[in-house]
């Protein structure tokens, strides 16, 4: 494929996932948790971002890598978004085990927003980011609502930006409408390994 719109590659990601069994989504979503940490300085970031999981559309599932930072030592601090009622924009909340979450509209569990607790993206380390599928340019297939390009567009220069992808699958040669908001990925980790950009 030289060059795909992002509607087909969405269709087709979508529907590639929706196929994967319980089983497999948790096997894949556990050489996630062991790839992060054998491929990034996990211990050397102070905040790392990350989505929590919409397990009824087989996202990749972040509970293992929450889980493992948490019990460890020295470790990042953990970050995770929450929707605005604007219905664009995204505002970000320290993730600790005592944190309650909220189930949003979307299904999606979110930390229940605490001024207290809000992380600026200017304050992030790495942030792991959602994706269906990305092209060898780092450009990036979501669900197409922006949240993120919009977000990534706010973080620090030297923030790390790494696609997380429950599909073991390599990047497509080129997508075919990247917008020029699009912000790239330096990496994607599939359950296979790690692609730099």
């Amino acid at each position: 494929m030289s060059s795909a719109p992002k509607a087909a590659l969405r269709r087709a990601a979508l529907a590639r996932r929706r196929a994967l069994s319980s089983a497999e989504l948790a096997r894949r979503s556990e050489q996630l948790r062991a790839g992060l940490f054998r491929h990034f300085p996990v211990a050397e970031w102070r905040w790392l971002h990350l989505f929590l999981p919409l397990l009824a559309k087989n996202e990749p599932d972040t509970w293992p890598i929450i889980r493992q930072l948490w019990a460890a030592a020295a470790a990042p601090r953990l970050a995770a978004p929450v929707v605005q009622p604007d219905g664009i924009s995204l505002k970000h909340y320290a993730l600790v085990p005592a944190t309650p979450l909220i189930t949003s509209r979307w299904g999606i569990p979110e930390p229940a927003p605490d001024p207290a607790a809000e992380v600026r993206p200017t304050q992030l380390d790495a942030v792991l980011v959602p994706l269906l599928a990305c092209d060898q340019r780092g450009h990036r297939v979501g669900y197409g609502g922006g949240f993120y390009d919009r977000f990534l567009a706010q973080c620090r220069p030297g923030a790390l930006f790494i696609g997380l992808s429950i599909l073991d699958e390599e990047p497509v040669a080129a997508m075919a409408d990247v917008l020029p908001t699009d912000v790239p990925l330096h990496a994607c980790l599939t359950p296979g390994g790690v692609w730099n950009f």
